[in-house]
């Protein structure tokens, strides 16, 4: 197998605890976003994980992820599809037991003839706009709806859901505004469909309290170790590992650039070290672009110059290298320099760092409870 390529270990038994952790806030066992191949980690590896944790409801963005998600999870996972059922879908999403989220009047009209045609009482999930002004039912579409109960009734809705636009900022106002507007649409839905569970917080939202939990919390970057609010809670447990392979050590003899556009220069005497991995495996977002750093042995080493599409460069003086450098690895993200640190010196978003992982990495995966008969 080749070296000359970034490992990424992804750590299974931190992705249970993190879910473990979050099920300790909310009434009810959350739900796991795994969209977008689980932000990059794997839909397969840490869907099953969650399964074995007790997790019995999983998110997808596409009819296309839910259907691959139906191949590799127990029957008795119940699977959301957060991009609903398209024109022609419906008979499709009902053969495979999923739930779309509906988030229009037309795609519930569509989902409750589906229902009548095919002679199935088939689940969905009604999403209402509370502020993110993203998908979901507008106000005055959720009160044509309820002078129609027989069209809410007839689509079989389980889930009554929003989504917060502003969690990940803990003090930001929008974030009661919009509870207290879910809050009454809920009371509203249920005096026409009384079971209906209600769902608003994603990984931030549950972070922000009880009022936010309802029924069902939905937590996706959380559970692969992005901490919603990093001065206020406990860290998640860190869940990924990228190592880089250094290709070459070059020691300057002169002062030179580095890199296109030569916008950085080092003097005689630097060390520097080339390693795989760039632009094209989302380094740029994992590390940023302004002071972005990497570990080598215990120390950490700066970026120097561009992240090229395939190589990055590092300083790396007076650091120890072993006696065949190219055996070296430079870790970019570990324990220490955890996801939410990364995200927060960067700028760049937990979901960005982590879905841009999906690059040429070989992937490892540390599942100590898959290998323990105990």
């Amino acid at each position: 197998m080749s070296t000359a390529t970034g490992r990424l270990t992804i750590d299974l038994n931190a992705v249970r605890a993190n879910w473990r952790r979050v099920s300790a806030q909310t009434p009810e066992p959350p739900a796991a976003v795994i969209k977008a191949d689980a932000y990059g980690l794997g839909a397969d590896p840490v869907g099953n994980s969650l399964y074995r944790a007790g997790c019995r409801e999983f998110f997808l963005a596409t009819l296309e992820e839910a259907i691959a998600a139906r191949r590799f999870l127990p029957a008795d996972a119940r699977l959301y599809v957060l991009g609903g059922a398209r024109p022609g879908e419906e008979r499709e999403c009902m053969t495979q037991g999923l739930v779309p989220v509906l988030y229009s009047l037309p795609a519930i009209d569509r989902w409750a003839r589906a229902c009548r045609f095919e002679g199935r009482a088939a689940p969905s999930a009604v999403k209402i706009d509370t502020g993110m002004t993203r998908l979901g039912l507008s106000d005055s579409e959720w009160q044509q709806l309820r002078e129609d109960p027989a069209l809410l009734n007839a689509a079989h809705p389980i889930l009554w859901m929003s989504h917060l636009a502003c969690a990940d900022e803990y003090d930001h106002p929008m974030n009661r505004q919009q509870q207290q507007a879910f809050a009454r649409r809920c009371a509203e839905v249920r005096t026409l469909v009384p079971d209906i569970r209600c769902s608003l917080a994603n990984s931030s939202g549950i972070f922000l309290g009880a009022d936010w939990h309802f029924d069902l919390a939905r937590t996706g970057a959380a559970l692969y170790g992005y901490d919603p609010h990093l001065d206020r809670t406990p860290a998640m447990q860190p869940v990924v590992q990228l190592e880089l392979p250094v290709l070459q050590v070059r020691e300057l003899t002169g002062e030179v650039s580095i890199g296109y556009g030569a916008t950085e220069q080092r003097p005689a005497g630097t060390r520097l070290a080339v390693v795989a991995g760039g632009y094209a495996d989302g380094l740029n977002r994992t590390i940023g672009r302004q002071g972005a750093k990497g570990i080598l042995g215990d120390r950490e080493v700066p970026v120097v110059g561009r992240i090229s599409m395939d190589t990055t460069v590092f300083d790396v003086t007076g650091t120890a290298l072993p006696a065949e450098p190219e055996q070296a690895y430079v870790r970019v993200l570990d324990e220490r320099l955890t996801l939410s640190h990364v995200t927060h010196r960067s700028g760049a978003l937990g979901y960005e760092v982590l879905t841009s992982l999906a690059g040429r990495y070989r992937r490892i995966y540390r599942d100590q409870e898959a290998h323990d008969p105990s």
